[in-house]
């Protein structure tokens, strides 16, 4: 989620508190699999690059993070004069942890090579509306976005931000995660303003840093398109999921939207994800018909192409897909 301080606003290791033997065992754990990480990035990566990992590493993982007390935080609508868009207003969410969100024409223009005036397109993970409202330009009125962001805290400044710009964007939101089957989940977040979490799952979390449940809706995103969102679909254009290692079962979950529709893809290869995990994901993808790229943002998005065997080079990026077709005009 584009301007998230990683981290930030998680409490740190409680030295008051005693700790089980399972939890000392869980602990070790969690740091040995921190060192593997490093060791198998650095013989990918030049020596120079990753001289102060181990230590960085190290130190983010030990150091007591600034405690965030529970608040509604609220927002700030800023304006940015835009060269070609002009005047576009964004509600930036106020809390400690979430850095300046800037609107910029350039990826506003990235898009637009991909998105025409009257197309659909979803965002999952939306947050804030950081990367909705770039969409929703490219879109313009004609057509539209389908945010869903599960988090209410969040939630409530993405329907602020659905509510600006009148007349030049329309913004479905929906407070909920696509999930399997619809239900309630617990998610669980690093600090106690809800910041930035996911679902638990398998994702390793520090177990020297405190977790903050929140029950939460799951919908079928695929059940959501097909009985509310079908007169749209022949207009399905981009797909944006980013979900703290949950992508490949969001995109599972719409695949046969993708084989039909073939929209071009923008998802996160998140840091915690497995080599197996990540050549997954690119299976999925291209098993779909889809040529991955290393997403590169701005206004020239594509990248360079990614091989399987290349998935686990950067620890933590995003990928654009293309249809093999569009990837082969492209070329």
């Amino acid at each position: 989620m584009v301007g998230i301080i990683p981290g930030e606003g998680r409490e740190g290791l409680n030295r008051s508190a005693p700790r089980s033997g399972g939890s000392l065992t869980r602990g070790c754990g969690f740091v040995l699999r921190e060192i593997v990480g490093i060791a198998t990035l650095g013989g990918r990566f030049p020596t120079s690059r990753l001289a102060a990992g181990p230590a960085m590493s190290l130190r983010r993982l030990f150091r007591r993070r600034p405690h965030v007390p529970f608040a509604e935080w609220g927002a700030e609508v800023r304006r940015y004069e835009l060269p070609a868009d002009g005047v576009v207003e964004f509600a930036q969410w106020l809390h400690p942890c979430v850095s300046e969100q800037p609107i910029e024409q350039a990826e506003i223009d990235g898009l637009r090579q991909f998105i025409r005036p009257g197309d659909f397109v979803i965002d999952v993970g939306a947050h804030t509306g950081d990367s909705t409202i770039p969409l929703a330009l490219a879109c313009g009125s004609t057509g539209r976005v389908l945010a869903l962001e599960p988090n209410p805290h969040v939630y409530a400044i993405l329907e602020q931000n659905a509510g600006l710009n009148f007349g030049r964007t329309r913004i479905d939101c929906r407070c909920c995660a696509a999930t399997p089957e619809d239900g309630t989940f617990t998610f669980h977040y690093g600090d106690a303003s809800f910041c930035n979490g996911g679902a638990d799952g398998s994702r390793n979390w520090n177990p020297w840093r405190k977790k903050f449940p929140l029950q939460i809706e799951g919908r079928n995103l695929l059940n959501i398109l097909r009985t509310e969102y079908a007169e749209c679909l022949p207009w399905l254009s981009y797909v944006k999921v980013d979900a703290e290692g949950f992508d490949r079962q969001i995109l599972e979950s719409i695949l046969p939207v993708l084989r039909e529709r073939r929209p071009v893809v923008r998802t996160e290869v998140f840091k915690r994800l497995s080599n197996g995990e990540r050549q997954a994901l690119f299976d999925l993808l291209s098993s779909a018909g889809y040529e991955l790229h290393r997403y590169a943002a701005g206004a020239d998005p594509v990248g360079p192409m990614l091989a399987r065997n290349k998935m686990s080079v950067e620890r933590h990026f995003d990928v654009i897909a293309l249809p093999k077709k569009r990837a082969a005009a492209a070329a």
